[in-house]
């Protein structure tokens, strides 16, 4: 099983890693997400709101900054994928990470439909949105927000899809106590929450923040 390390924040070094592997679409039995459930294209700008356990965020996604990652996001939160996840790894001053399901089966449907890589035409500033990746035309479903200037991230390939535009301090409030992960950290390990699912989580790290419902916001 692949892990994925997001190398950077108390290291001071800026490379960012999320897991990718195996998976489809949420809601289908049988074969990739791509394959088995037509998806719209979406609006040229879209927001999304997410209730957390901190309270409410609001993302705003410009399809030209990346497309790829754009249509991706778009099609996860339509499929609810969000719900229920944890912010996993939370590092102050630096971003805070999430979108490894809850539910094994389904994390592991979804690792198996990686996107293209998006040219990167914004900064990985404060509040910037952006693909975690495990190299290149590995991205899936994990995301992180950026806390503050990571703009040393630009020239890795990291690709800003959207901003929070409101609530960025409901996102600050996000626990970080447990700090990296394992094996670097004393935080969640991403292979056993693959493998595990959220049983592992609420297990060992009770204090996580979560996610309640990630919405597209009416037109």
């Amino acid at each position: 099983m692949s892990t994925c390390v997001l190398i950077g924040g108390l290291l001071a070094v800026g490379l960012l890693w999320g897991c990718q592997a195996q998976g489809a679409s949420r809601g289908s039995d049988t074969g990739k997400a791509s394959e088995k459930r037509e998806v719209k294209t979406p609006p040229a700008a879209y927001k999304v709101t997410f209730a957390t356990s901190k309270g409410e965020f609001v993302i705003e996604v410009h399809r030209e900054w990346a497309p790829h990652g754009a249509d991706r996001f778009y099609e996860l939160v339509q499929a609810k994928f969000y719900d229920d996840c944890r912010f996993f790894r939370v590092l102050s001053g630096f971003m805070a990470q999430f979108g490894i399901n809850g539910d094994p089966q389904t994390m592991s449907r979804w690792r198996e439909a990686p996107i293209p890589d998006d040219r990167v035409t914004q900064s990985n500033t404060r509040g910037m949105v952006t693909f975690a990746t495990a190299g290149p035309n590995t991205r899936t479903t994990q995301l992180f927000i950026n806390y503050g200037n990571n703009s040393r991230l630009d020239g890795m390939g990291f690709s800003p899809f959207g901003k929070v535009v409101e609530g960025m301090n409901v996102v600050d409030l996000l626990y970080s106590g447990y700090g990296e992960g394992a094996p670097s950290g004393r935080g969640p390990d991403q292979g056993r929450l693959q493998s595990e699912g959220n049983a592992y989580l609420i297990e060992d790290f009770p204090k996580l923040d979560d996610i309640k419902t990630a919405r597209l916001v009416e037109q």
